[in-house]
């Protein structure tokens, strides 16, 4: 389940007439849709500009039976341009949510943003009263113009890379489930040779990521249900110029 934050009568930190509700709102759904275009089943909270108290989130994500939530939000400080850098706020640094914890800000380092860490929040209601491992995503500060400036200007990179990090931790552990197909472009020795590609795709469109297995750092794309899906996107990155090869988990 994938919520943003605030919404309604509730603004969220505004800045410059920029309203975090509404940014919030904007890179969810960007992320929602390319899960679910790489066989993701996702549920949201909100897809409109509508109120919901804590609870209510924390509510609808427990009866949703989803397997993870994430929230997004941005944040603030008390004077414009004091502080710059995403966070992401967790219950407590364990489990496959630290990890993807991790994932998550790296991917953003990546994008630019200056990464300031992993805090644990156990005292947030839709971090302390969700059932399932859940996150809250500080993607950089609204009354910081470098962030904004990255927000508006790698908006699209900044949602490949949020989910890509979520598809490539849901790769990296055994959870119980239907067979992915995921197309690989690269497997290197060396960690600057498959940033390098990886970059490339991301910049591209593609919901790439990066795993370390057996030694080498793999570039893959994409996981779906459907095989003829896998064979659409590898075709896609052939005519594309990369070498490729379909992968299970």
């Amino acid at each position: 389940m994938l919520d943003a934050g605030h919404g309604g009568s509730d603004l969220g930190a505004v800045y410059n007439g920029r309203q975090e509700k509404d940014d919030n709102l904007q890179l969810m759904l960007a992320v929602g849709k390319i899960l679910s275009e790489n066989g993701i089943d996702v549920v949201y909270t909100r897809t409109t500009d509508v109120y919901q108290t804590p609870f209510e989130k924390a509510m609808l994500a427990n009866q949703s039976d989803a397997d993870f939530f994430i929230s997004f939000h941005r944040n603030s400080s008390p004077k414009a341009n004091q502080y710059d850098g995403v966070e992401v706020l967790l219950y407590d640094k364990s489990g496959i949510k630290y990890e993807m914890a991790e994932n998550i800000l790296g991917a953003m380092g990546e994008v630019g943003f200056r990464e300031i860490g992993i805090e644990e929040r156990p005292g947030l209601v839709v971090l302390r009263r969700t059932k399932m491992p859940a996150l809250l995503l500080e993607i950089g500060f609204i009354n910081s113009d470098v962030d904004n400036q990255l927000f508006d200007e790698k908006f699209d990179e900044i949602a490949q890379g949020i989910a890509g990090a979520i598809l490539g931790t849901l790769d990296e552990n055994e959870i119980e489930g239907p067979v992915y197909y995921r197309v690989q472009t690269g497997a290197f020795r060396n960690r600057e040779n498959a940033d390098r590609m990886l970059y490339q795709l991301t910049g591209k469109g593609y919901p790439a990521f990066l795993l370390y297995q057996d030694g080498l750092y793999k570039v893959q794309v994409g996981a779906f249900l459907q095989l003829g899906n896998a064979i659409n996107m590898e075709q896609r990155l052939r005519d594309d110029g990369y070498s490729t090869l379909i992968v299970t988990k």
